[in-house]
């Protein structure tokens, strides 16, 4: 046996195993208890130069009966986003520009946070479509759990931008598996920052905004840091209730979603190496053996694999279309970008610049960090 049959074996059960969590998968949310929040809910929302986005994300919430306030960050936006909100009823918080070693969005939450009222707070990006109900789970949820992340359904423009989505999105589950089973350690958990629950007094008191604020990737580092702190981290598949629509084409996924999505500034250099080399070998080289018409049986055995995920990630998307059905020949093309992410991982959003730091590896724990603890209640 070859070193590359032996690696593409080793990367093949690695695959399997985390494939084989979503046996214990919790089913997606359908819905609270249908008696309303016991505590009042504060949603925040980000927001910069979103004018064109942030409409239908704010009238399903203005319209719950359990959302006691809308708080929308107007973080320094050169559009009309704080007018709109403001008409639509939200309340506005006036952003003010980031502190030397803050990135954006986590100086916008630690403002919308302040400013909110309620007890319970639901982070929401701007680009998200909440559903009634949303919400109320979450808020639900918080009894079992301190931190609560969602993931989307996604709303996809085209064939082409769809199957580079799912082909992205493919890395993500073979990296770190599916929604909803437990992490196997704080290492591996991943988050979703365009949708989370927590309670206001256990997130202030951590300090959590502030001790990530270099992150680019700032949800991930949240999560993570908060689980080594002690927190319960659930997350959990709330297609059914939450839709985003992330991107306007196939180069706007490559380019936005691209260059985060190899975890960089979250990942030891160990971890990201193998989680390349796992891409590497059970999802691009098969398809380009494929493609070669050299395929191994391991390859085929891959491939099969990938067909099966095809059939299950349909429930990720609005409108699953041919697209999904075709993303398994991107494949190739996701392992590049994984690669570029990882070589020359972005640094600059929203018509801002960071520096180095912000886009470094991981491994630098903060060093105000305090004790393990519990956020329960």
């Amino acid at each position: 046996m070859g070193v590359l049959t032996a690696a593409q074996s080793v990367a093949a059960l690695v695959v399997a195993a985390r494939l084989a969590r979503g046996r214990n998968r919790p089913p997606p949310l359908t819905g609270g208890s249908g008696d309303g929040a016991a505590e009042p809910i504060s949603v925040v929302i980000p927001a910069r130069d979103e004018e064109g986005r942030i409409g239908p994300c704010l009238a399903p919430l203005l319209a719950d009966p359990a959302v006691r306030e809308v708080v929308v960050v107007d973080d320094r936006s050169r559009d009309g986003t704080a007018r709109l909100a403001a008409r639509s009823g939200a309340t506005v918080v006036t952003g003010t520009e980031a502190p030397p070693g803050w990135v954006g969005k986590q100086w916008a939450l630690r403002q919308g946070v302040a400013a909110a009222a309620g007890p319970v707070v639901v982070l929401l990006d701007a680009d998200t479509r909440p559903k009634a109900g949303l919400c109320t789970v979450l808020a639900e949820l918080l009894d079992a759990w301190d931190l609560v992340s969602a993931g989307p359904r996604f709303a996809t423009g085209g064939g082409v931008e769809q199957a580079l989505h799912a082909s992205l999105l493919t890395t993500l589950v073979y990296r770190f598996g599916p929604i909803g089973p437990a992490a196997t350690s704080p290492g591996r958990l991943l988050v979703n920052g365009q949708c989370m629950a927590f309670r206001k007094a256990a997130i202030v008191e951590a300090d959590a905004f502030g001790r990530v604020r270099r992150h680019l990737t700032d949800d991930v580092a949240l999560g993570r840091l908060l689980a080594r702190d002690g927190w319960k981290v659930a997350f959990v598949d709330a297609g059914a209730l939450l839709e985003v629509d992330m991107h306007t084409s196939a180069a706007d996924v490559w380019c936005q979603w691209g260059r985060s999505i190899a975890l960089r500034d979250v990942s030891t250099p160990g971890r990201l190496a193998g989680d390349l080399a796992v891409v590497w070998l059970t999802a691009a080289l098969p398809v380009l053996r494929l493609t070669a018409g050299r395929p191994k049986p391991l390859d085929l055995v891959l491939l099969g694999q990938r067909l099966l995920l095809t059939a299950a990630l349909r429930g990720s998307y609005r409108e699953p279309g041919l697209g999904l059905l075709l993303s398994p020949l991107l494949d190739p093309v996701a392992a590049m970008r994984l690669t570029l992410s990882a070589l020359r991982p972005g640094r600059t959003w929203r018509g801002r610049a960071y520096g180095r730091a912000a886009a470094g590896l991981a491994g630098r724990r903060d060093r105000r960090a305090p004790p393990a603890r519990s956020a329960g209640r």
